[in-house]
């Protein structure tokens, strides 16, 4: 019964905070200047999260602090295991998401996804990647920050799968930085998303009895400098992100 509660408290509010912070972003987002946009949305995108992740009862603790924008833009490349994943990124480092077409269409979430400028794509038709990555390559040489996911899918567990080459083609010449990053969760959280609508994923996630703990380690960043391979830089940020991952992991065991 408890159980049951929980769930339905935290599905309201998932729901109600979304539906009340959609038309305040918009709002403001339209008497921002064209100088501030960006930053408006930054900062109402780590808000929505921040406030999401609470209501879940997740906690984000992170090893290290994200490194100073250089005022380049920016490729945050993570491993996906969850779709908390897309509040972990957002929470700590704003910019924009990159996500499969069907999201747009999902209750609630898909408004939100558009609201915020999120980028598309349909992984499996040709022409709605290449818009994908005109569109990132454009974002990435405004000076903006784009979190993708290029194993393409969730996964359970801690290993890397191939990274999609695909994904990088959109940060080559564009004097972007890539930075690395792990993400882990507590064993035993149950937060991955495999092999269940979001729906259900979501309604678990509600009914979780203890808070779900997970660690974000942050790497080096990665030069795309002019002349940079897609394949190349795919190969280098999964390493990366495989040793961000590895510590994140590890942390768990030698932080309380």
């Amino acid at each position: 019964m408890i159980s049951r509660v929980r769930q339905a408290t935290r599905a309201v509010g998932f729901v109600g905070f979304t539906g009340v912070m959609i038309p305040l972003y918009v709002g403001r987002d339209r008497i921002a200047s064209d100088h501030d946009r960006d930053e408006v949305r930054d900062r109402w995108v780590k808000r929505w999260a921040g406030g999401l992740l609470s209501l879940f009862d997740v906690r984000i603790e992170p090893i290290d602090a994200p490194p100073a924008r250089s005022g380049k833009g920016r490729l945050i490349v993570s491993n996906h295991r969850s779709a908390i994943d897309i509040g972990v990124l957002l929470k700590t480092f704003g910019g924009r998401m990159v996500s499969k077409a069907d999201l747009s269409t999902w209750p609630i979430i898909g408004a939100a996804a558009r609201s915020v400028g999120t980028v598309f794509v349909d992984r499996g038709d040709a022409k709605s990647g290449a818009s994908a990555i005109r569109e990132i390559r454009d974002l990435l040489r405004a000076g903006q920050s784009v979190n993708i996911f290029p194993e393409g899918t969730t996964f359970e567990g801690d290993e890397v799968r191939p990274f999609q080459a695909g994904s990088f083609l959109s940060a080559t010449n564009t004097g972007a930085e890539i930075l690395p990053v792990g993400i882990a969760y507590e064993e035993g959280s149950e937060a991955a998303f495999v092999g269940e609508t979001f729906m259900q994923h979501l309604g678990r996630m509600a009914a979780a009895k203890r808070a779900t703990r997970v660690r974000i380690s942050i790497g080096e960043p990665i030069s795309t400098e002019k002349g940079a391979k897609a394949s190349n830089l795919a190969k280098l940020t999964h390493a990366a992100v495989e040793r961000e991952v590895a510590r994140a992991r590890a942390s768990f065991v030698v932080r309380p």
